[in-house]
């Protein structure tokens, strides 16, 4: 079974955001930083090339796959800050009703900029996927 290319490295989250051109979007990820932070309790660490993670666990998938990943990551990609919060937005959906402006995947939220969401309600969901991801 091929090794995840998505790992931890030991780049430094500060000279990645502090390289993102656009003032607004570093911001943005300076906050996350923050939330994310408060939410687990660890330090920011670099996976792979773009996606600042907090924490670690340990994934198994039914097919028998496994890897690590950050209990909670995000990534500010060209045109969404992707944040990888949740496994089942759909039990949150009074919480993804008061969220602002969003989309989402099968375990990733999309927002354009944090002041499309609000943002006590992302805290919300934030401690929500690190308490789903850090029960099992």
């Amino acid at each position: 079974m091929a090794e995840p290319k998505t790992r931890p490295t030991k780049a430094s989250v500060t000279g990645f955001l502090d390289g993102i051109d656009d003032e607004d979007r570093r911001r943005d990820c300076k906050t996350l930083v923050k939330m994310m932070k408060a939410a687990t309790g660890e330090a920011p660490t670099m996976w792979g090339t773009s996606i600042v993670g907090f924490g670690t666990r340990h994934l198994r998938y039914a097919s028998g796959r496994e890897l690590d990943w950050p209990i909670i990551a995000f990534s500010p990609r060209k045109t969404d800050l992707t944040l990888y919060i949740l496994s089942e937005f759909e039990k949150h959906a009074a919480l993804m009703k008061k969220l602002g402006k969003h989309k989402t995947g099968k375990s990733c939220l999309y927002v354009k900029r944090l002041s499309d969401i609000d943002l006590p309600t992302l805290e919300q969901l934030i401690r929500a996927g690190v308490a789903g991801a850090t029960s099992t």
